[in-house]
């Protein structure tokens, strides 16, 4: 359904005609936690990967970290983490993050000056009105914690081009923290580092690519997790490529350029 909602939403800006109706749009930044820009949707690090000697593929999309698993949506994260029932709460500032892809936030500024905006306070609100009512300002990333230990979790999503589901998930902890320069802090951080590492390999299992990292497939796009001193990455890093190309394409696309004649 949302992908149908999508494609409506880009014919609208296709035949909307380059009219601009930010002015008349009631658009307020406290309906939304925060707004940020996107990132660079054009540069991915992405790191290779090989089955160690013996091993074989394990099957990291049904992985979870406190529940959530890559592909759920954005309801579905909400309503195990805003309820107030679980184990996690969301972080008391700026839990909720929302974003416009850069390329989408490019055109849309490019068509607000073209109907004579240029001031920076309507700019912004031309820019957030249409982003909204086009479908193109969405939830990017949601940060939990767990106050008691210190744990949090950072959630980030792919926009509504591929459904704004869960691409990464970011799991750290405090055991790599040293309190003091005494040797009995090092001694106690050997063991919180030990201990949480038996904890990851009871619920994962043992590695299949180096020490560190479980892999679905020798394909680097494909779902993988690795583990770090206190912390746990779980990501699609296919998904998240796919979104970015999408999105670049389609505000390729619908860019409102001017009438050229020649």
């Amino acid at each position: 359904m949302k992908k149908i909602w999508f494609l409506l939403l880009m014919c609208t800006v296709i035949f909307s005609g380059g009219t601009v109706y930010a002015e008349e749009d009631e658009f307020s930044f406290d309906n939304f936690a925060i707004v940020e820009d996107g990132g660079d949707s054009e540069s991915m690090d992405i790191e290779k990967v090989s089955l160690n000697s013996g091993a074989s593929v394990v099957n990291v999309s049904q992985f979870d970290i406190a529940g959530i698993m890559l592909g759920m949506s954005y309801d579905e994260v909400n309503n195990l983490f805003f309820n107030g029932s679980g184990l996690y709460a969301p972080r008391r500032n700026n839990s909720v993050i929302y974003t416009i892809n850069k390329d989408w936030k490019y055109n849309l500024d490019y068509e607000c000056r073209q109907n004579r905006i240029f001031t920076p306070e309507k700019l912004e609100k031309c820019i957030y009105s249409l982003a909204r009512n086009r479908g193109l300002l969405y939830v990017s990333e949601i940060h939990l914690e767990r106050q008691f230990t210190g744990e949090t979790i950072d959630v980030y999503f792919t926009s509504n081009a591929t459904d704004n589901v869960v691409w990464k998930i970011v799991y750290n902890n405090d055991v790599n923290t040293i309190e003091g320069a005494n040797e009995k802090f090092a001694n106690q951080r050997e063991k919180k580092i030990l201990s949480f590492w038996q904890g990851v390999l009871d619920k994962y299992g043992t590695p299949n690519s180096d020490e560190d990292k479980w892999i679905s497939s020798e394909n680097a796009f494909d779902p993988m997790m690795k583990a770090y001193y206190g912390q746990l990455v779980l990501s699609d890093n296919g998904l998240n490529a796919n979104d970015s190309a999408n999105n670049i394409q389609a505000a390729r696309n619908n860019f409102q350029a001017k009438p050229y004649a020649f």
